[in-house]
C-alpha cells in the first residue's frame, strides 16, 4: 500500500508539472514531444524507483495525449509526428542511459541498463 500511495502522489505531481509546461509553452505537438523526450531522458539517466519513475515521470509524460494528437492530425503530419516522437523519446532514453554510467555529481556508478533502487 505504501508503494501505491507513493506512485499516486508522484503521478499527481507529474501531471501538475506537465500541465505547467503546457500552460507555459502552449498546447500542441511540439510541447508534448519536449515533455515526453525530457521524461524519457530522465528515466534513462536516473533509473528512478516507483515515486519518481512510475509516479512523477509517468504522470509528467503522456502517451494518451500523444495518441489523440496523432489521430487528429493530417496523415502526413501524423507520420512525421510519430517518427519524431519515437526517435526523440528512444534517443532521449538512450542518451540518459549512457550518461548514467558517467557518475557526474557523485551519483553512484551504474552500468547502462542497470536500475537504480
Amino acid at each position: 500500500m505504501k508503494t501505491t500511495l507513493k506512485v499516486a502522489a508522484g503521478a499527481a505531481l507529474g501531471a501538475v508539472l506537465r500541465w505547467s509546461v503546457i500552460l507555459a509553452l502552449g498546447p500542441g505537438m511540439l510541447p508534448l514531444i519536449a515533455v515526453n523526450t525530457v521524461g524519457s531522458f530522465l528515466m534513462g539517466r536516473l533509473k528512478p524507483g516507483p515515486f519518481l519513475g512510475t509516479g512523477v515521470l509517468g504522470g509528467f509524460t503522456s502517451f494518451s495525449t500523444f495518441a489523440v494528437l496523432l489521430t487528429e492530425a493530417d496523415p502526413w503530419l501524423a507520420a512525421v509526428y510519430l517518427t519524431a516522437t519515437l526517435l526523440s523519446c528512444v534517443g532521449g532514453w538512450l542518451v540518459g542511459d549512457y550518461l548514467s554510467g558517467a557518475s557526474p555529481g557523485g551519483l553512484p556508478t551504474r552500468k547502462p541498463g542497470e536500475v537504480f533502487q
